[in-house]
């Protein structure tokens, strides 16, 4: 979708070492793919509607010959969007949109939406952008395409609050909200899962000590397995109400021991401050 992100993505396969192209006519692809000054090199390629000759059935058919060749391993990324966080973006950026020259923003988003649901319903990996910050953008796109380390699992945890919905890219999604509330502590209310005395409260919690020994048990062997299903990234998603005390809380043990395992772990804090974005590597 045109201000998804298009070009956050580029820069992050540029930093990983692909060759990169952006809006390249279709017909030009199978000409680049020949070239021989790329042969032996990743390339990304972005296709939007801005391209003049932008046809979804002939990237349909660009991407089904390229696949059938043994030589090629070929996948589609599709970057969407909320229509309101478009067209959010567009206001404040003054920018036109490709499909709306001559009409409302919102006319150009839902003409774009309809075109393109093709492409999104057959993309090998989908990444939602509506409340992504660029830094959060390029972590996905480095974490999922990176060829150069493309022998370990790497993790990332990260908090939610299910007022706001369950992180689009989770693999797996653990549910806290049977857990003591801080919340209703008007002393630990201001604070967040990060602070010892949100942390001492929930640990309080009679049912605490064994939910998390049974995450434990849970994660362990499934782990492996994923890695040896050859799955480089997952993503692992812990809600609660606000997104701010339990979930955080847990978040943060749950890397912890991840981590003890021997295994690349990050950790982020979607909601934990609504407008603001909280996440260390």
């Amino acid at each position: 979708m045109s201000g998804a992100g298009l070009s956050t993505a580029l820069k992050s396969f540029e930093d990983l070492g692909y060759e990169c192209v952006d809006n390249l006519r279709l017909s030009l692809i199978p000409t680049l793919i020949e070239d021989k000054s790329v042969a032996g090199r990743d390339l990304a390629i972005v296709v939007d509607t801005r391209n003049p000759g932008f046809s979804v059935e002939e990237l349909l058919s660009t991407i089904e010959t390229l696949s059938s060749r043994p030589d090629f391993e070929v996948k589609l990324l599709f970057l969407e969007c909320s229509d309101e966080a478009l067209q959010q973006r567009y206001t404040e950026t003054r920018r036109r949109h490709p499909m709306a020259v001559d009409r409302p923003v919102t006319d150009g988003i839902r003409r774009e939406r309809e075109l393109l649901w093709r492409l999104r319903n057959g993309a090998d990996q989908v990444i939602d952008t509506s409340i992504l910050s660029i830094r959060d953008l390029r972590r996905q796109v480095m974490n999922h395409f990176n060829t150069k380390n493309a022998t370990g699992l790497t993790l990332f945890v990260t908090s939610f609050s299910y007022r706001h919905g369950i992180p689009r890219e989770a693999d797996l999604v653990f549910d806290v909200r049977f857990l003591a509330n801080p919340h209703w502590d008007t002393r630990l209310r201001p604070m967040s899962g990060l602070d010892e005395d949100v942390a001492n409260y929930i640990r309080r919690d009679g049912d605490f000590p064994s939910f998390i020994d049974h995450m434990t048990q849970l994660l362990t062997p499934l782990l492996p397995r994923y890695q040896q299903e050859g799955k480089s990234y997952l993503t692992i998603a812990v809600g609660c109400t606000g997104g701010r005390h339990r979930s955080v809380f847990v978040a943060e043990q749950l890397t912890n021991i991840i981590a003890s395992q021997g295994y690349i772990v990050g950790v982020g804090h979607r909601d934990m401050d609504r407008g603001q974005v909280s996440a260390k590597q």
